[in-house]
């Protein structure tokens, strides 16, 4: 107990002083939402449409934190490794600081459905319903931190990395096309499977199978002993790297670049994590709509690989830590022209595979799918070293990373920032192409084979240039978080704010969020409805209107989503900005 209660005072005095920031704010306000979505099914909707909302939820903790760098690791099982604590002690105790934060809040929050629930049914009901919500808020918590524990083993070996990123990128692909299964649930209701999951154990104890607590409270209590022998494998056993299949040649400064970044493309397993999530993502993204009869959405796998691959890569520099030091002390090192190549081998030929079967498999339309291959790859490939030297976030050197390989910075809300632009940027380069695509057929190809030609070799060279002109500050960053001190005609060099205190404003974060909608959802998906011919298809707009209203809803959605993205770089911009120009007091 007494461990339990320093690890809750440790939660509290670290959430004290972090509970700020334009990511923290975002997601405080969506859970809001959610939870109170939530409630408002509680009291209007079926019971089983309250458990399917839970299983959501549970997914949410399950999968979240795998897309975020682990999740909350405030209080690391690293730092506790020399006291000699038990590791059932460390796992209760790392459990009940857990539950201090805005995330089990919020799902606290949207669990008082099940008093609702039970007040529905009987009094009797609802004091059940108190004890599990303890029951099921544990579950949600518990069932989080194994499944960040089992994918830090799983990214041991060259097999796990695969193995789990076939299945994330699968589930995640799913959820995000949660349209389909709304559809399939509208045909045939909300299936039973969803009284079957833990989730929804604590809704049948309310509505009358009390023994179902039973079965949760050992549900947790088994949770918390696989956490504990987790915790003592994550301390213990090294972390282990693939090797590649076979020697990589290199010759001259560019093919030495490209040789090592080869090497790490095949060596690092969280690399291979992300590019296997990535196209695990991309066809699952396109094959869902598969399940209501539609294969319109199938071509595209291809393209949307390309677009995750680039987003889940969009820190490149500051994934490698302080290494830069090596190009920096190397004259005429091609770093940037090298990379480029490298992560097109790493990613083009999987891209170009996966678009061929697909559009093979639905028959088309290939001059579309061509073009927005090219003009994207091209895209990636230019904006990915540009990204990430302009709006680095310092990331942990590789063989710092910790018994969560997820973690690569301890910055996760400038990299998700990072990889949300990432993903605009990249859509918005294949758009010329497209559109060439979409009224002059194969036309499309050739301007996508140049949009992209000229992206890749163009941003290059701006990241080149970048690269050598700011190459000393941008080592500093990652070294120390802070920028290479400023010297003053006034007096001494000062130090400016740390890389964290310039993140976007609330409002930033907010539009990023809010211009995702129009861009993808109402926009290009709704723009391949249109292309298809498909009417009255769920949420898109688009798919209601009149035929003369079809094309201009979607090219204002684009715009408005373009937009979005726009106001909230030109604030996060700004706020850079005045970061920079702020000094601290004190003299370095």
């Amino acid at each position: 107990m007494a461990v339990a209660l320093t690890m809750a005072r440790m939660k509290v005095s670290l959430l004290r002083h972090s509970l700020k920031g334009p990511m923290t704010s975002t997601g405080v306000l969506l859970g809001v939402l959610l939870a109170g979505w939530t409630l408002y099914l509680a009291l209007t909707a079926d019971p089983a449409v309250l458990a399917g909302a839970y299983a959501v939820w549970m997914l949410g903790w399950m999968l979240g934190p795998l897309f975020m760098g682990g999740g909350d690791e405030s209080l690391r099982p690293e730092h506790f490794s020399l006291l000699g604590i038990k590791s059932h002690r460390l796992a209760s105790g790392l459990l009940v600081a857990a539950f201090i934060g805005m995330a089990p809040l919020i799902s606290l929050v949207a669990s008082l459905g099940l008093v609702i629930s039970g007040v529905r049914q009987s009094p009797a009901g609802a004091l059940i319903a108190v004890v599990a919500i303890v029951l099921q808020l544990a579950l949600f918590v518990l069932v989080s931190r194994v499944a960040v524990a089992l994918l830090g083993l799983a990214l041991r070996s060259r097999l796990g990395a695969v193995g789990a990123g076939l299945l994330n990128g699968a589930i995640l692909g799913a959820l995000c096309q949660i349209w389909v299964f709304l559809a399939l649930f509208d045909q045939s209701g909300v299936p039973q499977l969803v009284w079957q999951l833990p989730s929804g154990w604590g809704l049948l104890a309310v509505n009358g199978e009390p023994g179902r607590l039973v079965a949760l409270a050992v549900l947790d209590l088994v949770l918390l002993g696989a956490w504990a022998a987790l915790l003592s494998r994550r301390a213990g056993a090294p972390r282990t790297s693939g090797r590649p299949r076979r020697a990589v040649t290199a010759h001259g400064a560019l093919g030495g670049v490209f040789a090592k970044e080869l090497r790490t493309w095949t060596r690092d397993l969280v690399r291979n994590y992300q590019v296997i999530f990535s196209l695990s993502f991309g066809v699952c993204f396109g094959a869902s709509p598969l399940l209501l009869g539609w294969d319109g959405m199938l071509p595209y796998a291809g393209p949307i690989f390309v677009v995750m691959a680039a987003s889940l890569t969009s820190n490149l520099y500051g994934s490698d830590g302080t290494a830069l030091w090596l190009t920096l002390l190397t004259p005429r090192a091609s770093d940037v022209r090298g990379r480029q190549l490298a992560w097109l081998a790493a990613v083009g030929p999987a891209a170009a595979a996966v678009t061929v079967v697909t559009a093979a498999v639905a028959g088309g339309p290939w001059p579309l799918v061509l073009a927005l291959l090219a003009a994207m790859l091209g895209g990636a490939a230019g904006l990915i070293p540009l990204v990430s030297v302009y709006g680095l976030v310092p990331g942990t050197d590789p063989h710092r990373r910790g018994g969560n390989p997820l973690r690569v910075s301890d910055d996760n809300g400038g990299l998700t920032g990072l990889a949300y632009l990432m993903l605009a940027l990249v859509v918005a380069s294949g758009v010329p192409a497209g559109l060439v695509a979409l009224s002059y057929g194969w036309a499309g190809v050739p301007v996508g084979l140049a949009t992209g030609f000229l992206s890749a070799w163009g941003l290059g060279l701006l990241a080149e240039r970048r690269l050598r002109e700011r190459g000393v500050e941008l080592l500093q960053a990652m070294r120390t978080g802070r920028r290479v001190p400023v010297l003053t005609p006034a007096g001494p060099p000062q130090r400016v704010r740390t890389l964290p205190k310039t993140a976007p404003p609330p409002l930033a974060a907010l539009l990023f969020l809010l211009g995702a909608i129009p861009l993808f959802p109402q926009g290009i998906v709704a723009g391949i409805f249109v292309a298809n011919g498909v009417e009255g298809q769920s949420w898109f707009l688009a798919t209601y209107l009149a035929p003369g209203l079809r094309w201009p809803a979607v090219g204002g959605m684009v715009v408005l989503g373009l937009i979005l993205f726009g106001v909230a770089a030109h604030q996060t911009a700004s706020a850079r900005r005045r970061g920079r120009a702020l000094p601290h007091s004190r003299s370095a």
